[in-house]
């Protein structure tokens, strides 16, 4: 016991990054590179971790206590349109970094936890010069890893705008890019599109930690019947094979365990994001074994009565909902409007709001994505560094002169590729 107290103390004065460090210098929590995760999971081999989206306080709470309970390393995230300047959540890129330093604290977590910036979104030219300000604020807040979505960009332009954006993301941090936007079963991302995306990064010195796709899977609540698509994974995931790319997959919730488990042994994917499942169980509606809310006959999401926040503030949030036509997917707008009225809740009522999303969460890690006991690989990981910054999995291979702009665009034209239907999938 006291040698791995003595690991946990190296890993802590060693592996907090620089912003981390200038924000908390004090804190015992072990916030980590996003980089820190990713090479925990693969270290471990056929797994991956949560990214739990952090929509309200009690979501980050139970997240951690079930990270601890299971000996896991984490993430912690928040999306730009969950936490940017239009956030319809109280956590956002600014106070994430805070709020998990705070219960990590209080509760003496030591699991080493990511703090990722997820679809920082990008749909044109403005959005790219908006970020090149932006992003080094949320380092400045404690963000340790990013996600440049631009994909709901052609794909030339998915990869200028990364290649513009990454001068503005620290080395040591996280890095996570994407190709197809997260629409469910159109739109479909290919391994053309994806290779395309990696091998021009990779000319520029450009090495992502994860790269997401659209292999099937929506966000917020969808049909069990779609969902991943595992074969298509796989596909993508050996065509960028030597470039030493993790998977990031998006859109877990209403996914089967099965379908996960899938993802986890013939994949290369280490980061699961899960973010409506968790939300819905803070509140007390009824999930299936795989986080899709269960409705009642009317169609209408099922509160259990002793689950989640009260009947009477479960009935004011379903007026509030009604009288601003929010429905399904939607409710999650009610996160801003509704965090203080949950904080005033009582001690036992908020505590269950926690436990429900710990239980959630442990069995995920542990039967799910295989993530228990990596958090000491994690600590090996910096131990072995002997620093925060891990470095790059991959080096360069292509050739740069082949990558320049004209030859980005001339090379994206031979792309033949389905977008699917035009609309708003940000997050």
């Amino acid at each position: 016991m006291a040698n791995a107290s003595s690991e946990f103390d190296k890993a802590l004065e060693i592996g907090r990054p620089p912003n981390i460090v200038q924000l908390f210098p004090n804190s015992r929590a072990l916030i980590v590179s996003g980089k820190v995760i990713d090479r925990a999971m693969i270290a471990r081999g056929n797994a991956m971790t949560i990214a739990a989206n952090g929509r309200n306080y009690f979501v980050i709470r139970g997240a951690l206590l079930a990270a601890q309970r299971a000996n896991a390393a984490i993430m912690i995230e928040i999306a730009k349109s969950e936490g940017g300047v239009g956030a319809y959540c109280a956590s956002n890129f600014w106070n994430l970094a805070r709020r998990v330093d705070a219960v990590i604290n209080e509760l003496g977590i030591t699991v080493p936890v990511a703090i990722h910036a997820d679809h920082y979104g990008i749909k044109g030219d403005q959005d790219v010069e908006t970020g090149r300000m932006e992003i080094p604020s949320m380092f400045d807040a404690g963000i340790t890893s990013i996600a440049v979505d631009a994909s709901h960009l052609p794909d030339d332009d998915n990869l200028l705008a990364n290649l513009t954006l990454r001068p503005y993301i620290p080395e040591w941090a996280g890095y996570e890019t994407e190709v197809g936007e997260i629409k469910g079963k159109e739109g479909l991302s290919t391994a053309d599109e994806a290779l395309f995306l990696i091998q021009g990064l990779n000319a520029h010195d450009i090495f992502p930690d994860w790269i997401a796709l659209n292999n099937g899977t929506a966000h917020g609540i969808q049909d069990s019947e779609t969902g991943i698509q595992v074969p298509l994974t796989i596909e993508i995931h050996n065509a960028i094979a030597k470039y030493n790319v993790s998977g990031a997959q998006h859109g877990t919730s209403g996914n089967d365990s099965e379908r996960l488990r899938m993802i986890c042994k013939e994949t290369s994917t280490t980061k699961a994001n899960v973010a409506t499942a968790l939300q819905m169980i803070t509140w007390g509606v009824k999930v299936n074994e795989y986080g899709n809310a269960i409705l009642d006959d009317k169609g209408e999401f099922l509160k259990m009565p002793d689950e989640g926040v009260t009947e009477e503030l479960w009935a004011e949030m379903v007026a509030y909902a009604n009288e601003k036509g929010l429905k399904g997917g939607n409710y999650k707008k009610l996160n801003l409007p509704f965090e203080n009225k949950l904080f005033r809740l009582s001690r036992d009522v908020r505590e269950r709001m926690a436990k429900g999303v710990e239980d959630f969460v442990y069995e995920l890690l542990t039967n799910v994505f295989n993530a228990r006991d990596t958090a000491p690989l994690a600590l090996d990981v910096i131990l072995k560094a002997g620093s925060y910054d891990l470095g790059s999995k991959a080096s360069r291979i292509e050739d740069p002169a082949e990558w320049t702009e004209s030859k980005i665009r001339e090379k994206a034209a031979k792309i033949s590729t389905d977008k699917g239907p035009e609309g708003d999938f940000e997050d």
